[in-house]
């Protein structure tokens, strides 16, 4: 009740001008943190897992789960790169980590939780870095002096105890792998790619032993694949190349693996580029974020577990590195935009995906880093921050701030730290910040932190799904993973379970899927190679090869040698089928419904699409000299009951 009157006793100074704005949302926060911090009970009411609901993250219950995070760093690392390890003047902002997240040499686990839970988060995204998970010297007394029950501990064994006190707490914990070596990110620091140093293989390797080792956590809710990925020295990340670069392939690949091999109930976070080109005025240069998405999307092992994700710092931009003097350009800066450029580039790089439902690109989008200074003085960052946050408030976006934990001293007592942190805590534990009187920051963080948004039930709506063979397979599918190879050598693409053939690209090797209940429990797929489903009178493609499901099937995927159609997979139906149909030509043109659901599966080539009342139970195609022996038609048929 103390609390209460305290939240109430704010609220009304406010209002009666006795308090400032900041210091009077500072009182209420720190009044919500006495009210919050009694035990796990009373944190917010959630069911793990979580999964995703077109824009929406929902829980097992199917209500809606709005990441309200914050980034508590230092397992990723926070040595510069350059001099003595050992003096903390080599470390980020004079804050030496020691390969642990920060703050525990200073204040209490339980402390910390219940100052997190006060600032209104429900999650928290917890970087890492690979060598910490091999690394066995048991970190400095002094790293954990504030929890002796740490003493003696590795830092992995460290961040386990992080985990269980966050879970424990009632927060979703999302596992971030920030760097591969444990240093500061990030900028030419061997630390470029999720590769840097070793294969994908590798990498993907520690994702499934990280995941395994947490799947008895419920709480643990996410894997976030890799931070910032952008250019080296050398050379720049992709989207879709195929190479060793390829980021789009990496994450797909590490992704099936976290899901099949270790936790399927997990989240998948892939953040879009960061940067690729050189940052000089008149060379190809910029920030790629998640724009490639549109053209060329995930689509999992599991379903409905993606989400994209993007950063946004003021003194960045769209072609800016944030850089100054050496790699600084004359292009704009976020905080150098106007309020309505800023929203237009915010939806262009990475809301559009969130904004835009009923595509195969669609999904949450969660802002998972974001920050700025408690000692930011200028107007254009100040204004940037709360333009950012305003706009993060009004689309009901998920978010995490960039870093909740800092310093407020050095350990020798003396002003330093991390004035980009939330919660800044000095030698011996006093803790100063957007919970307190005097920062700037916490007229915004409030409404951004509090602001209800959409909560309660989710409905289930059609999903779209993206099949691609450019470089290799795309088999979607557990259930025909699990039985084997159906076309050797041939690039073979499947939908997801629970999901039906219903587009293909002319040219190009692409496939579109949606959602659907078609699928008979029991009977496995049926390879179709040749006409031998064909009816006698049947006749839907003359002149061209068909290949057409049998009775009572519908087409699940499609594998290609070259470009040519090599077979047709089918499922069976849990219902009868109707026969007959239409047939639907692409090979002049795109044939597809009105609007176009689904969005461009296969930019730039011709594409055919059933009608969402509709199921695809053929391919045709043509082997005349000349012509293209790529899908041609589909042979469109009535859903039942649609």
């Amino acid at each position: 009740m103390k609390s209460l009157l305290r939240v109430v006793l704010g609220t009304l100074l406010l209002l009666a001008g006795a308090l400032p704005a900041p210091a009077a949302t500072a009182a209420a926060l720190a009044a919500g943190a006495a009210a919050t911090s009694a035990g796990p009970e009373s944190a917010e009411s959630w069911t793990p897992p979580l999964s995703t609901r077109g824009r929406y993250i929902v829980d097992a219950r199917g209500n809606r789960f709005r990441l309200r995070s914050g980034n508590w760093d230092g397992a990723q690392g926070s040595w510069n790169g350059s001099g003595d390890r050992t003096d903390p003047a080599t470390h980020h902002s004079g804050q030496d980590s020691h390969g642990i997240p920060l703050g525990l040499d200073r204040v209490p686990l339980p402390t910390l939780v219940a100052d997190f839970r006060a600032l209104g988060l429900n999650s928290v995204r917890l970087p890492f870095s690979n060598e910490m998970l091999r690394t066995t010297t048991p970190v400095p007394d002094a790293a954990v002096a504030a929890n002796p029950g740490l003493r003696g501990r590795t830092p992995l064994q460290v961040y386990d105890a992080v985990v269980a006190a966050l879970t424990d707490g009632g927060f979703a914990v999302i596992l971030n792998n920030h760097t591969v070596t444990t240093r500061w990110c990030c900028g030419l620091d061997g630390n470029e790619r999720w590769n840097s140093g070793r294969t994908t293989a590798q990498w993907a390797d520690d994702w499934v032993f990280l995941a395994r080792r947490y799947r008895d956590n419920p709480r643990v809710v996410g894997a976030d694949l890799y931070n910032e990925v952008r250019r080296d020295v050398l050379d720049d990340p992709n989207w879709g190349l195929g190479d060793s670069h390829d980021w789009h392939a990496a994450a797909q690949e590490a992704a099936d693996r976290i899901l099949t091999e270790a936790n399927p109930d997990l989240l998948i976070v892939v953040e879009g580029i960061n940067w690729t080109g050189l940052p000089v005025d008149g060379f190809p240069h910029g920030r790629p974020t998640l724009t490639p998405v549109r053209t060329l999307s995930h689509t999992l092992v599991v379903s409905h577990k993606l989400v994209y994700s993007a950063h946004f710092y003021g003194y960045t931009g769209p072609r800016h590195s944030g850089a100054t003097g050496i790699g600084e350009t004359s292009d704009l800066r976020y905080q150098d935009m106007t309020a309505a450029q800023l929203e237009q580039t915010l939806y262009d790089q990475a809301f559009f995906v969130s904004a835009e439902t009923g595509t195969h690109f669609t999904a949450p989008v969660w802002i998972s880093e974001f920050g700025i200074g408690a000692d930011e003085t200028g107007a254009a960052p100040r204004a940037w921050f709360d333009r950012l946050t305003g706009y993060l408030t009004r689309s009901d976006a998920d978010f995490a701030y960039w870093p909740l934990v800092g310093w407020s001293t050095s350990a020798h007592g003396t002003p330093g730290g991390d004035t980009w942190a939330v919660l800044r805590y000095d030698a011996t534990g006093r803790r100063s910040g957007v919970l307190d009187t005097g920062d700037w920051r916490t007229a915004h963080w409030s409404p951004l932190a509090t602001t209800p948004g959409r909560a309660g039930p989710v409905a289930a709506t059609p999903a779209w799904y993206q099949l691609t063979t450019d470089h290799r397979d795309h088999n979607a599918s557990l259930l025909t993973r699990a039985g084997g190879d159906w076309d050797s050598g041939a690039r073979k693409a499947v939908c997801p379970d629970g999901a039906r053939l219903a587009g293909l690209g002319h040219t190009g090797g692409r496939g579109l899927c949606t959602s659907s209940d078609l699928r008979a429990p029991t009977g496995g797929p049926t390879v179709v190679r040749d006409e031998t489903y064909v009816p006698p009178g049947g006749d839907w493609a003359t002149g061209y090869t068909k290949l057409q499901c049998p009775a009572g099937d519908f087409l699940i995927g499609y594998s290609l040698r070259g470009e040519r159609v090599s077979a047709a997979l089918c499922a069976p139906a849990r219902t009868a089928l109707p026969a007959g149909g239409r047939t639907l030509w692409f090979d002049r043109g795109d044939n597809r419904p009105a609007g176009g659901p689904g969005g461009d599966f296969s930019s730039g080539h011709y594409k055919g699409q059933c009608l969402p009342t509709e199921y695809a139970a053929g391919i045709a195609f043509t082997t005349r000299a000349a012509a293209r022996p790529s899908p041609a038609a589909l042979l469109c048929r009535p859903v039942p009951g649609a």
